[in-house]
């Protein structure tokens, strides 16, 4: 179900249903204290800088969640702004989670968890330094007034002192994070933070009131979109290539939309089906949309990239016609909120222990249900950008990952060079 929480003049976002929607473009109270004055409505657009979707509960936390840990999570920016604010998950958590501290900086090196010290600002939620984030919920933190570059490593860090049950998290972040023993959010050196971590814990998304962007690109897809083969913090995914083509273009004086392009890949995501539990792992994109689309900030543009999943784990019965009318009814919800939708081909897959001639003759039908321009608004051809001249089933040399289904970070960077920028321009057809 989706819900929204909406405050009157200052507003502050705070514990919202798991697929609830926010006024994300709305301008928010700042949170930063003094020297931090709030900033005026006509300062910028709210946009969504980094995203990600929370996939399940993470193995290990059942019991105790990270009780007396400081996480300090790292995330790239696709924009830049003077103001931010940070969107917390406890969707899969069993019982609320306190915070009692929470901070943003900009990163000061790559290779570790130090922090530029002019940079350190503490998160606040409705004006409090801590926060309890209700079971299944979700909360926003006030705007702090910092200077975030675009291309720039974000650190966002949280403390709990208590037991959460299940930590809300996503698997393949394809970037080294950080966690401390004991509460040290406000740290700039890093020293502290002695073990590293692959995932991404508790944090959605990072909105910025933006200087150089107008609006959010928003790709929705499976784990050829998370980017789960490509290399751990080189911002390989090819949602990252695209964001930096499309500031290349824009450098050039091309005619483009100035957007940032976050990333709503979740790996093993389908269209139709949900995964397991309450509330499901890996919900599907139809049931998921909400949440990790519409409630991004100032979105205008919606990227599809999926189905492949769907004939994975249904090999020899999985049904063309089921996942294209999933695909148009993704296409069909963008348009009722005035978006563009862009849609992927799907990509060939011989060579992955799941391919089976059945499902080959299934992406074959979908890919020309999809060119046939029926489907999405514009359609961008990722099968005929990677697929080998000799034998269409497969992936050409050099941009296979080696299983046969994820592409190498060649082959990433390939499918951001087949989409026509273009593509951006413009928003939903008219409705009749």
């Amino acid at each position: 179900m989706l819900a929204a929480v909406l405050a009157v003049s200052a507003v502050i976002f705070v514990g919202v249903s798991a697929d609830g929607l926010y006024g994300r473009d709305a301008l928010v109270r700042d949170g930063g204290g003094a020297g931090h004055p709030v900033a005026p409505a006509s300062a910028g657009t709210w946009v969504t800088a980094w995203a990600t979707a929370p996939g399940g509960g993470e193995p290990g936390t059942e019991a105790g969640g990270l009780a007396g840990r400081t996480v300090r999570n790292v995330v790239h920016t696709t924009a830049g702004g003077t103001h931010a604010r940070v969107t917390l998950s406890n969707l899969y958590g069993r019982a609320p989670l306190t915070l009692t501290h929470a901070s943003l900086a900009v990163s000061a090196d790559s290779d570790s968890a130090a922090a530029l010290a002019e940079t350190m600002r503490p998160l606040t939620f409705a004006g409090n330094p801590s926060v309890v984030v209700p079971v299944g919920g979700r909360v926003v933190s006030d705007a702090v007034r910092v200077r975030i570059p675009r291309d720039a490593h974000v650190l966002i860090s949280t403390y709990s002192p208590v037991q959460s049950g299940p930590v809300t998290y996503h698997k393949h972040a394809r970037q080294i994070s950080w966690v401390a023993e004991g509460e040290h959010t406000a740290d700039t050196t890093g020293t502290p933070y002695d073990v590293q971590s692959t995932v991404w814990r508790y944090v959605t998304a990072l909105d910025v009131l933006s200087d150089d962007s107008e609006g959010t690109v928003v790709v929705l897809g499976d784990s050829l979109t998370d980017g789960i083969s490509a290399t751990v913090g080189a911002d390989a995914r090819w949602p990252d290539v695209l964001s930096d083509r499309l500031r290349t273009a824009l450098a050039s004086g091309r005619g483009l939309p100035h957007y940032s392009v976050v990333n709503a890949g979740l790996s093993g995501n389908r269209v139709l089906a949900d995964g397991p539990g309450r509330p499901p792992r890996n919900p599907s994109a139809l049931r998921r949309f909400g949440r990790d689309v519409l409630g991004r900030a100032n979105v205008r543009v919606v990227v599809v990239v999926l189905g492949v999943n769907d004939i994975l784990r249904a090999p020899d019965t999985a049904d063309p016609d089921r996942i294209v009318d999933g695909l148009t009814a993704l296409t069909q919800r963008a348009h009722a909120r005035g978006l563009k939708v862009v849609g992927a081909t799907l990509m060939p897959y011989r060579g992955h222990h799941g391919y089976t001639a059945y499902g080959e003759d299934v992406r074959r039908r979908i890919n020309a249900e999809i060119r046939d321009g029926g489907v999405f608004d514009e359609v961008v051809d990722f099968d005929e950008a990677v697929r080998d001249a000799y034998d269409p089933r497969r992936f050409r040399a050099g941009y296979d990952s080696g299983d046969g289904l994820h592409p190498s970070d060649a082959g990433y960077a390939r499918m951001a060079e087949a989409f026509e920028l273009d593509a951006l321009k413009g928003g939903a057809p008219a409705r009749l």
